[in-house]
């Protein structure tokens, strides 16, 4: 039931030992034996397992891990987790990278907390507004903010704010097409997008489409 093929096991694993308080080898030590049997621990406890469940994979998500493998990201920001549709593949194509996942919804960062406290230390959590985010200027080498601003009110701010704590990219991801979406607040054109991240302090843009989503990387200006 519980397999590789199925659900982002070390990362269920990490969840179920970082809610249960639970300790033990190092995560990577872990067989995958090992990591069932944490997860039936915790099924019985009544967590919610469902969300490291495996899908087919988005194209959307498969492209910008790819660009990513590009940038060579030392640091990276995600603003907006949600439910891990794109936190979790990128924690397991790139399992050593310092990843800093945010959001405003509380259990959606709890559930983040917890997998850093079950061992999966290059995680961390963050509960902040995508517009007033609580870093630095220039605090994270790549910043991306994925399926998310299509949902904030002041998407300008949101995207400016994305920019100013970037060092080097920010790899953004919108639906290209109106669709029924309630929570959809924006439907953002090509030219719109390159118009935002110009009136941040973006060097240069770089747009496509991928299945009914528009993906943009912006590369800023070089940090003295």
């Amino acid at each position: 039931m519980f397999t590789e093929d199925r659900y982002y096991l070390t990362l269920a694993a990490a969840f179920v030992r970082g809610r249960l308080g639970l300790t033990g080898s190092p995560l990577e030590t872990l067989s995958p034996a090992d990591m069932a049997d944490l997860l039936r621990a915790g099924q019985a406890a009544g967590l919610r397992l469902h969300k490291f469940k495996r899908t087919m994979g988005l194209p959307r998500v498969r492209r910008v891990l790819g660009l990513l493998h590009g940038l060579r990201p030392t640091r990276l920001l995600d603003i907006g987790c949600g439910r891990g549709t794109f936190l979790w593949p990128l924690l397991e194509a790139f399992p050593t990278l310092p990843v800093t996942a945010a959001d405003t919804d509380e259990r959606r960062v709890a559930d983040a907390g917890a997998i850093r406290r079950g061992g999966l230390t290059s995680l961390t959590a963050a509960r902040t507004d995508a517009t007033r985010l609580a870093f630095g200027d220039n605090a994270f080498d790549v910043v991306t903010l994925l399926e998310t601003l299509e949902h904030i009110p002041d998407a300008p701010r949101a995207l400016a704010e994305a920019v100013r704590v970037a060092r080097r990219f920010v790899v953004l991801s919108v639906p290209s097409h109106a669709d029924d979406n309630p929570q959809h607040l924006h439907l953002f054109p090509r030219a719109r997008i390159a118009d935002l991240f110009a009136q941040a302090r973006a060097e240069r843009v770089s747009l496509e489409g991928v299945l009914n989503h528009l993906i943009a990387v912006a590369r800023l200006p070089a940090v003295s």
